[in-house]
């Protein structure tokens, strides 16, 4: 009864600390214990935490890893593996929704900027498409494309559906290299050139076509490539 009071009031002491101050002051095992308690009741995660970080390397490791792993780790049942996947799947949607109260892009950052948070997160490359009206306000934003670590499939018959469908006078195209390296490579050029010609012939202006990687992007437009005459500045 004593090791569950003492249990009890440290859970107490930990939650009204991070209602006053947030997580500024906490180490990664507090923060990880914190959020532990939500899918663990009446025991010590301390522990748990420390195994979840020792197995895994880092805070941001720990949140990354698949629900299966996690499970692996002595102490984590499958609502608290699903808690902590859960924290940053809901990081991301937090990101998109904030980005995504702007309406309107009136400049290539502006869309960089729209773009960025839906790839939080992610480790495979994803595709995204933002399909804008001729003031540049935003009609969509839709994902058209997955793949591996190293490499997504683009679509051009999707890309252009998925523009036609949206009733769109320009788009702007975003994936990510989950490598870290935020640059085109020689096949992200000849694709986006492809994409491009296939929009003009709808005409539909391809403005840009973004790299994400690790919250920084590269605009491709911006590094000196050209595909159509800009709508933006």
């Amino acid at each position: 009864m004593a090791d569950l009071s003492t249990h009890k009031g440290h859970r107490e002491r930990l939650k009204t600390r991070f209602l006053n101050t947030g997580l500024d002051s906490f180490t990664d095992v507090q923060a990880l214990e914190l959020l532990l308690f939500y899918a663990i009741p009446m025991k010590d995660t301390n522990p748990i935490a420390h195994a979840l970080l020792n197995r895994f390397g880092s805070l941001s490791q720990v949140l990354d890893a698949p629900v299966e792993e996690l499970k692996k780790v002595p102490g984590i049942s499958g609502h608290a593996a699903a808690l902590l996947h859960l924290t940053t799947e809901l990081a991301r949607f937090y990101q998109v929704d904030s980005a995504q109260r702007v309406e309107v892009l009136t400049s290539l950052d502006a869309c960089g900027a729209y773009l960025v948070p839906r790839f939080f997160g992610r480790k495979v490359e994803t595709v995204f498409l933002l399909c804008l009206d001729a003031k540049c306000k935003v009609l969509c934003c839709r994902q058209i494309g997955e793949g591996s670590v190293n490499a997504a499939s683009i679509s051009v018959r999707k890309v252009v559906e998925a523009a036609l469908n949206a009733n769109a006078t320009s788009v702007v195209l975003a994936h990510n290299h989950p490598s870290g390296v935020a640059l085109p490579s020689a096949d992200d050029v000849q694709t986006t050139q492809r994409i491009a010609q296939a929009l003009h012939a709808v005409d539909i202006v391809l403005i840009d076509h973004i790299v994400v990687a690790e919250g920084d992007y590269i605009s491709m437009v911006q590094s000196g490539y050209s595909f159509e005459p800009n709508l933006l500045p």
